[in-house]
């Protein structure tokens, strides 16, 4: 097809959670906008990430509270379940919510180019692929997204030797699996497939897994899963991987499986773009320097989510997308990165959102810390579900809430509540004098603010420590 020339107020090229909605507010503010994707819409979260895999631990954990129904008075024969269907069911999921973004899309106005966009000016961009085309945009947002990390010591042959993205894909569970790195994704995988019945063992660099959180949250899911027969191996190295599958760790242990994942980070998708056509400088790492406007160092250009290398989180993306595109259409807003809740898919699953205990006092911030454990709760005692707690932070001596820590049932849904405080500045008060529906899980806010203001209700009330701390036992 000959190349066409076409003109818009603004580029996005990424469709994925960062570029999609991008494109979508620049439109709502009146802007032309292409919107240029090689792959499927959608991009890695939709396609090969947050919801197929999302789908699947749905499908593992109906299978294991099916397992646990006679603890509910329910008994169930024969209970089985056929791996292949539930991937087709996660495509399904996939499929249809692709296509109703394009439906999305197209209602907006957005014309959309199918193929790779390459800068070869910092106005111009080259589309190649089933729509060959040249485009020239006033400006543009690059939401290119990112790729699993790829390390020669661990070849994937995507037979035997996984990245995330192929592992989705798989019709036919291992008996044993080793999991390369015991960050988010590795957790999920081994959380998830440790519920259909696979023997895991994680193999984790650092001191200890999902080390981007704080050592309680760690703790727990490293005791349920530990608890559940998962083998967890840290502070320690591998050397190889070898097809068989056989792990060489630094010592000369080595474990030996059936398949492992390689899950060991993502790297930022900025090559062979035209970034330095276009006049962008990158840090050592790939990424691009934006501030906290989504402004790369070159007029009209911006970037958003994980090209930027900051914080590899959907829904960050989609957040600095909503920046990107006001500032393409002059409407002022900023990014404010003190509120940007964490939460990750495991069973129990885990959340954060702003200071934890230990960030807050190596800024030199006197704080009072209420823990409310799950199994003091009268809901989770009702759904069987009892494991973890709800921990809020707050300022000393104004009561304001810094940030929260949760582990437990539907943890990542239960955040949001804390997310709006941090976001909001809102007190232990405002927490306390809201009424919380019973019984509900919410409650454990309300509690944990309560102890942390000293005055619990349904917890004794404990001495506060240095650091003006009152937490339950978890």
């Amino acid at each position: 097809m000959a190349e066409k020339r076409q003109s818009f107020d603004c580029a996005v090229i990424g469709s994925g959670p960062g570029g999609y909605p991008a494109a979508i507010k620049a439109a709502q503010n009146g802007l032309s906008v292409a919107l240029i994707e090689s792959g499927d819409l959608g991009g890695t979260c939709l396609n090969r990430g947050c919801i197929p895999s999302k789908a699947l631990i749905a499908s593992a954990r109906i299978y294991d509270k099916i397992r646990r129904s006679e603890e509910f008075g329910i008994t169930v024969e024969k209970v089985s379940f056929d791996y292949a269907k539930m991937v087709d069911r996660a495509n399904t999921v996939v499929k249809n919510i692709r296509t109703s973004l394009t439906g999305l899309l197209k209602a907006n106005g957005i014309t959309i180019f199918k193929g790779f966009g390459k800068f070869v000016s910092p106005r111009e961009i080259k589309v190649i692929g089933e729509d060959n085309a040249m485009i020239e945009a006033k400006q543009t947002i690059i939401a290119s997204g990112s790729e699993p990390r790829l390390i020669p010591a661990f070849p994937c042959d995507y037979k035997t030797i996984h990245d995330s993205t192929s592992l989705l894909q798989l019709k036919k569970l291992p008996k044993k699996l080793i999991i390369i790195g015991g960050g988010v994704i590795g957790c999920e995988f081994a959380s998830m497939y440790n519920l259909l019945g696979v023997d895991i063992e994680i193999v984790e660099m650092l001191p200890r897994i999902l080390s981007t959180e704080c050592q309680e949250l760690s703790d727990v899911l490293t005791k349920s899963l530990e608890k559940r027969g998962v083998k967890i191996y840290t502070g320690v190295t591998v050397e190889a991987v070898e097809s068989g599958v056989q792990v060489k760790l630094q010592g000369g242990k080595v474990l030996k499986a059936d398949m492992a994942l390689v899950s060991v980070g993502r790297k930022v998708n900025t090559d062979d773009i035209g970034l330095e056509a276009a006049g962008i400088k990158l840090k050592e790492n790939g990424a691009i320097s934006v501030d906290e406007c989504m402004r790369t160092g070159v007029d009209g250009i911006y970037a958003i989510g994980d090209v930027t290398a900051k914080w590899w989180l959907a829904h960050v993306a989609t957040h600095n997308g909503l920046v990107a595109a006001s500032q393409v259409a002059g409407i002022p807003m900023r990014m404010h990165e003190n509120a940007i809740p964490s939460v990750v898919f495991t069973d129990p699953e885990i959340a954060s959102v702003g200071m934890s205990p230990e960030q807050a006092e190596k800024h030199g911030v006197q704080i009072r810390v209420g823990s409310y454990p799950f199994k003091a709760l009268g809901k989770s005692h009702a759904i069987g579900h009892t494991d973890g707690f709800a921990q809020v932070v707050s300022e000393a001596h104004s009561g304001q809430i810094l940030g929260a820590q949760i582990a437990g049932h539907e943890a990542a849904t239960l955040i949001s509540e804390m997310a709006l405080a941090v976001a909001n500045e809102l007190t232990l008060d405002c927490v306390v004098d809201t009424i919380h529906a019973h019984p509900t899980t919410p409650e454990a806010w309300m509690e944990a603010a309560l102890l942390a203001r000293g005055t619990p209700i349904h917890f004794p009330p404990k001495k506060k420590r240095e650091r003006h701390v009152t937490s339950g036992t978890v």
